[in-house]
């Protein structure tokens, strides 16, 4: 029986019982990533480090790569207190000679990569189209879309030499809908999912996935920042950019749709845009939020 399938058997088994545990969890079952070596930029806060951490529970030998050297070196240690393997590098993903490193940290540590997960990134500031600064604009792209097609380029290259491996991409809802966000973000997304589908078409042939993940509103420093709310107006927000009932969207379920995009369970899945957003894309949120506010 696969995974999958006693998954299945274990949640009809507990549907009804008062004998599940509280840490139950995918990550408390299965070794996913057993073996496997992971590349984690932006690994040092928000959706980053809640991935590397839950890469390192599922046995993968993590490498976060970010520019806070402190934070991530933090987490580093952390993941290695609790019985994972995890190691840092300063990355910034606009620097072609830090991406190669990294990847090369990787192959010369490990002797192999197996998953490339391209997650660092930047809002930029609010401002009106016939106000922007070209050159604001263009470090946003440095970070969001250079930074991701750096990451495929070398990763790949590590990559289609073994004839395995998965690289996952953070994009966002900025990437299918207008005016969700900064100007050069909402641009920026949408290049990621292009370059995704691009990657995914050529590194296929080589037996290597593309894909990536597009979370809603997150409670995170990043998109906290950019709104300029505290942490509960922030989560207030995630709640209602959403048709699901009282449902936040947290960091560690953006980490679990990247795991299913990094694991084997997902060897079929290429070119895919993975939304995480309770829906909240599928129509006009207006209208759902009326629907929904009519229905409670």
């Amino acid at each position: 029986m696969n995974s999958s399938a006693v998954l299945s058997s274990l949640a009809r088994r507990y549907a009804a019982s008062d004998d599940l545990p509280s840490t139950f969890a995918l990550d408390s079952l299965f070794d996913l990533l057993e073996g496997k070596v992971a590349i984690v930029t932006g690994g040092a806060s928000g959706i980053g480090e809640s991935t590397a951490r839950l890469f390192a529970r599922q046995g993968a030998k993590v490498i976060i790569a970010d520019i806070q050297d402190e934070m991530g070196q933090e987490v580093c240690r952390e993941i290695v207190g609790d019985g994972g393997m995890a190691s840092y590098v300063h990355c910034d993903v606009s620097s072609e000679a830090d991406v190669q490193a990294a990847v090369e940290t990787s192959l010369r540590s490990h002797a192999r990569l197996d998953v490339m997960f391209n997650n660092a990134g930047t809002v930029g500031e609010y401002r009106s189209h016939l106000d922007f600064d070209r050159s604001d604009f263009e470090k946003v792209f440095a970070v969001n879309v250079i930074g991701v097609f750096l990451g495929i380029k070398h990763a790949g290259r590590a990559m289609a030499s073994t004839g395995r491996g998965s690289i996952i991409n953070t994009a966002s809802i900025a990437s299918v809908m207008g005016a969700m966000a900064t100007i050069p973000y909402t641009a920026s997304k949408h290049a990621v999912v292009g370059l995704t589908r691009d990657a995914a078409v050529e590194l296929g042939h080589y037996g290597v996935r593309v894909n990536c993940v597009s979370p809603n509103y997150l409670a995170s420093f990043l998109t906290s920042s950019f709104l300029g709310m505290d942490a509960r107006a922030m989560e207030e927000v995630t709640e209602k950019c959403s048709v699901l009932r009282a449902a936040a969207l947290k960091a560690q379920d953006i980490a679990e749709a990247v795991l299913y995009l990094a694991s084997d369970e997902s060897r079929y899945v290429n070119g895919h845009n993975l939304v995480v957003d309770g829906g909240y894309t599928t129509t006009n949120p207006s209208l759902g939020a009326h629907l929904f506010a009519s229905s409670s």
